[in-house]
């Protein structure tokens, strides 16, 4: 417990549930609570939070590297889905203005840089021909002539929304490299961070060329 409580904040905050970090400390039983901790998931943290991970039996690899497997690029992070979602959000342009698209919506696209056909579900639409989409394809859509969707073409891939998986949480501000955790090339992307709340990050101005 005295091993734990010298890597915790110390803040005596209270988020947690406890109106100390020793007794929170003193309570930790297993990595899973290790979230009730809001700083704990921070940059300036997370070196402890591991050490803490492993004081509690976590297998946690200290050196693992993320790779691009297409581009064997070493990455920062993989992006996995925001809670309860089916994918990474996308934000994406459709060059092809003059095709009506409404929320609700299968699109099958192809992003500019990457060879593979997508196929995603719009979830909102925002003006400037700008859609947020889930991705719902392609591994179980193809072939399938039940089923319906409008072919929209080559797209601009705006944004992602998404939770760090694997790796260290950004800044904002700071230019990453990382793996969406669905792409079937698992390529590295890049891009600017421009949001981080807890693990999840927005990123902007992404390119799939990482120089």
């Amino acid at each position: 417990m005295s091993e734990i409580e010298k890597l915790l904040p110390g803040y005596n905050c209270g988020s947690c549930g406890f109106r100390q970090c020793r007794d929170f400390a003193a309570e930790l039983k297993s990595p899973e609570d290790l979230h009730k901790c809001p700083f704990l998931i921070r940059e300036n943290f997370q070196d402890n939070a591991r050490k803490i991970l492993l004081l509690l039996g976590a297998d946690i690899p200290l050196d693992e590297k993320i790779v691009g497997i297409i581009d064997g690029i070493e990455a920062d992070f993989t992006l996995a889905p925001l809670k309860d979602e089916c994918s990474c959000r996308e934000d994406i342009h459709p060059f092809d203005g003059s095709i009506e698209i409404e929320a609700g919506d299968i699109l099958r696209y192809r992003p500019l840089g990457c060879p593979i056909t997508h196929f995603a579900k719009v979830i909102e639409k925002t003006p400037g021909g700008i859609y947020t989409v889930h991705l719902v394809g392609p591994l179980h859509r193809l072939g399938n002539d039940d089923f319906k969707f409008k072919d929209v073409g080559l797209c601009m891939i705006l944004a992602f929304d998404g939770k760090v998986a694997k790796g260290k949480i950004p800044k904002v501000g700071q230019t990453v490299k990382f793996v969406p955790e669905y792409c079937m090339m698992q390529k590295v992307h890049s891009g600017m961070v421009v949001g981080v709340e807890g693990r999840n990050v927005r990123i902007e101005a992404i390119d799939l060329k990482v120089w």
